[in-house]
């Protein structure tokens, strides 16, 4: 296991890049079993760092692997300390970056919390190609994600993630299991494509529905949504709960009735 001096040595890190270095080998690990648990041949790891995760990606066998990293620091480290990466790296932010692969392929990482849910709203641009996601995020933001209606911390990417994916929320993991600790727990959770993916008007008026539910989510659909449905419609008993009281399947069925 590395300590904060070894990790200083190496390179310096950037709090403006929210980087905080995984450094545990069993949450590695654990990441590496589950990710495991995938059938994959193409694999894109997000934000590699250091390579505390990418020391153990590189060694699956029969799998196309690339790793996305900001910091040309660590880009430079990482070529020099896994020489089998000189041509797997993507030096930009994932958030700019074209899809990596041309078959389908598997998203892992340790996200930068600072642009995590974004990461996940890029994922939903991909979502026919990305065939499973195993990944890191601040704790609240994993339970967010996984959450389900009635839940305090459900809300807008918790319903559109779930319009796509299945969210399991796999384990806790400690402030202290990274360099430099984070203020805050963190969270694993896996994505899979949904078997039976729900049924939507148009991706666009979907969005723009649930993101218009939850702007004002202690008014009712009928008041936050008024300017979305004709008045007939809102006289629908649905439109008497509140955005946290919908289930996916009711955001999917009230897209038909938009305007």
């Amino acid at each position: 296991m590395f300590n904060c001096v070894i990790f200083e040595v190496m390179y310096t890190l950037k709090k403006s890049l929210g980087q905080h270095f995984l450094k545990d080998e069993n949450i590695c690990r654990k990441i590496v079993s589950e990710l495991n648990t995938c059938a994959f041949t193409n694999l894109l790891e997000v934000g590699p760092g250091g390579g505390a995760l990418t020391k153990y990606l590189i060694q699956i066998p029969d799998v196309d692997f690339k790793a996305v990293e900001l910091d040309e620091e660590k880009v430079v480290f990482l070529k020099n300390n896994y020489p089998v990466l000189n041509d797997k790296i993507i030096h930009q932010s994932f958030l700019d970056i074209d899809k990596p692969f041309q078959e389908p392929f598997t998203v892992v990482g340790n996200f930068p919390y600072n642009i995590s849910t974004q990461i996940l709203f890029k994922i939903l641009e991909w979502e026919n190609e990305v065939e499973c996601v195993i990944g890191m995020f601040q704790k609240e933001v994993a339970q967010r994600v996984a959450a389900h209606e009635g839940s305090k911390v459900y809300g807008v990417t918790s319903v559109l993630v779930q319009a796509f994916y299945d969210v399991v929320y796999l384990f806790d993991v400690n402030e202290n299991s990274f360099v430099p600790p984070p203020k805050v727990k963190s969270g694993v959770i896996k994505l899979l494509p949904k078997k039976e993916p729900v049924t939507i008007k148009s991706r666009a008026s979907f969005f723009e529905l649930v993101k218009t539910a939850f702007n004002q989510r202690r008014k009712t659909l009928r008041n936050a949504c008024k300017n979305l449905f004709d008045t007939a419609v809102l006289q629908q008993p649905i439109f008497d709960k509140r955005a946290e009281q919908l289930s996916v399947h009711d955001f999917a069925q009230l897209s038909f009735q938009m305007k």
